[in-house]
Formats: C-alpha cells, sequence, structure tokens
C-alpha cells in the first residue's frame, strides 16, 4: 500500500480512500465487516462514511456498521484515520424540526455527538461539511470546530462539495482566527466529470487541501459499461441509463474502452489510476458492495498507465482548461 500525506498535515493515509456508503443499504453487516477487514489487512486505513449513510428511516445505519466492527477490537480503530460528515437532516421521516441539520454551531455539536455514539469513538479523525450552508458564516462554523478540537473529539476539519470560493472563504475566515481550517476537499471527480480542474482543485492546492475523488467510475460507467452491458451482466438506471441514451457520450465510451483493451488494461482499474496520476489528489474513494470489487479495486494501485494511454485518455475525455482561461477566452 502507498502512503500520502493529507493535504498539508501530517497525517498519513493510503492512496485508496474505503468509501461506505453501500454499508447497510447494499451490504449487510457481516459482509461490509469482512470488507473492513480486507481492506485493512491491505493497508488501506482511510475510511470514508457520513452521518446520513442508510438512508431514509435507517440514516445512521452506515455509522453503526462502522461502530460494530471498531468494537470487535484489534486495534482497529487505532489503525484506521476514519472521517464522516455532517449537513443532512437527520430527523426520522415526517418528524423534521428547525437545527437538525446544515452547519450551525447547535446542529454541529448535536451531530458530532450523535456520530460518536453511533461509531463507538471517542473521536473523528476528519470530520467534513457534506455540503455548503449559504445561512451560517464561517465564523460560526469554525467556533463550533474549534470547540470539539481542544475537546479532543475532531482532529481535523474537511469539506465536500464545496466551490473554489467557498474554500477560499473557509481557509481565509479560520485563517483570521487562528484556526487550521479545512484539510481535504471531497469532490466530484473522474475522467467523464472533468470540471473540479478549473477552480475547486486549484483551490484545494492552493490551500494545502487533499483532494478526494468520490464517484470516480461515474456511477459504474467507466468500469466497462458497455461490455458488461453487451455481455448481459449488467442493466443500468438513473443517471448511467440517461448517460448511455445520448450516442454522444455512448461513443466516447466506446472509444475508452477500445483504447484500454487495446493495452490490455481493465477499465475500472485504469479509471482509478488514473485519478492516481492527477496533481493534487490524495485518493479516490472505492465503495465496493463486496469483497470481490475491493480486491479489484486495490489492483488499481499496481497499475501504470503509459503516455500514450494518458494522452489518449485526455483525447478522448479533455479536460476544462484552467479558469479563468477555459470560460474566458
Amino acid at each position: 500500500m502507498e502512503y500520502t500525506q493529507l493535504g498539508r498535515t501530517g497525517l498519513k493515509v493510503s492512496r485508496l480512500v474505503l468509501g461506505t456508503m453501500n454499508f447497510g443499504p447494499q451490504t449487510d453487516e457481516a459482509t461490509s465487516h469482512a470488507i473492513m477487514d480486507a481492506a485493512l489487512d491491505a493497508g488501506l486505513n482511510f475510511f470514508d462514511t457520513a452521518n446520513a449513510y442508510g438512508w431514509a428511516e435507517n440514516k445512521g445505519r452506515t455509522e453503526s456498521i462502522i461502530g460494530s466492527w471498531f468494537a470487535k477490537g484489534g486495534d482497529r480503530r487505532d489503525k484506521t484515520v476514519l472521517a464522516t460528515k455532517v449537513y443532512a437532516n437527520m430527523a426520522a421521516e415526517g418528524d423534521a424540526w428547525p437545527n437538525h441539520d446544515k452547519l450551525s454551531a447547535l446542529n454541529i455539536r448535536r451531530a458530532v455527538e450523535a456520530s460518536l455514539k453511533r461509531l463507538g469513538t471517542e473521536y473523528i479523525d476528519v470530520y467534513q461539511f457534506h455540503h455548503i450552508d449559504r445561512a451560517t458564516p464561517f465564523e460560526e462554523v469554525w467556533q463550533a470546530v474549534d470547540v470539539l478540537i481542544q475537546q479532543g473529539k475532531v482532529l481535523y476539519a474537511g469539506s465536500s462539495n464545496f466551490p473554489g470560493y467557498k474554500i477560499a472563504q473557509a481557509n481565509e475566515t479560520a485563517a483570521r482566527r487562528g484556526s487550521v481550517g479545512l484539510v481535504s476537499e471531497q469532490c466530484l471527480y473522474n475522467l467523464f466529470e472533468r470540471r473540479a480542474e478549473m477552480e475547486v482543485i486549484p483551490a484545494a492546492q492552493d490551500y494545502g487541501l487533499g483532494v478526494i475523488p468520490w464517484s470516480p467510475l461515474h456511477g459504474g460507467l467507466l468500469g466497462g459499461v458497455l461490455k458488461k452491458e453487451a455481455q448481459g451482466k449488467r442493466r443500468t438506471e438513473g443517471r448511467a441509463a440517461a448517460t448511455l441514451a445520448d450516442p454522444a457520450s455512448r461513443a466516447k465510451l466506446q472509444a475508452y474502452e477500445d483504447l484500454l483493451d487495446k493495452h490490455g488494461l481493465e477499465p475500472g482499474e485504469a479509471a482509478l489510476a488514473w485519478l492516481l496520476t492527477r496533481p493534487g489528489v490524495t485518493g479516490p474513494i472505492v465503495g465496493p458492495r463486496t469483497p470481490e470489487q475491493l480486491t479489484s479495486a486495490l489492483r488499481a494501485l499496481e497499475v501504470e498507465l503509459s503516455e500514450e494511454v494518458l494522452s489518449g485518455l485526455d483525447e478522448i475525455f479533455p479536460g476544462p482548461g484552467p479558469s479563468p482561461e477555459a470560460f474566458a477566452w
């Protein structure tokens, strides 16, 4: 396993991040525990979750599954760099009440205590803001986080789905307060969706945030979806089905799969390996539903992409270019 620093911090994390969103809704507790054991055995030490995972009537279920895994002992908690998130309304269906969501100091305090209880731990390594809160000033957010850091309940703060200007606002406000500020940004980033290269990733690099891409296979589209579709192994739905219905997008995916087939590369592994070559990227989030999917993801660490392949990928999925050139001229 390869390790790197998380942004400008001294925290060492694996180049792949274990995403746990499927634990509960898609993957039962026993299998989830097996996947986490296999990840740790492989040296993957960075686990990502969120208080809302479990969804609908089971919000918090994913954190509880991780908590029951920690409770098994064996230094599981000590070996894991744990990241979770706050923002979603955690009230039961039909029982929403003011101050049960977003980033007010009150909700941050309430949410972190609930997450700690579900996770069965005394501290969260990276506490991430799942979305921007337009109604709460960053002075209030950092006041709440600084208290948690002083109490030892949170070590670092990160963002998720922040635009570049909000990363700047957050860290400029933190600097004025003498606070550490954001150390990571979790954003949608993959070969198919490269808009983060315009402003989000440059802002993260300038402020010393590690970039953690989510949906690295773009909902499975970069995992060899056309070949699987032809073999009857995959049914697409939702965003993936809509993308495949677009002739231009389908042609790009076909060219992508043909390029990788020519070089003997597996699409899903190549898509992850490409992200590992990108400036500023700490490691992409992989969200396996089965131990076999985790094994496949881990193989990406051994994939080396030639200049010919990298150039071919850029031709098929060109990036937007830097800001402001990308939109100014």
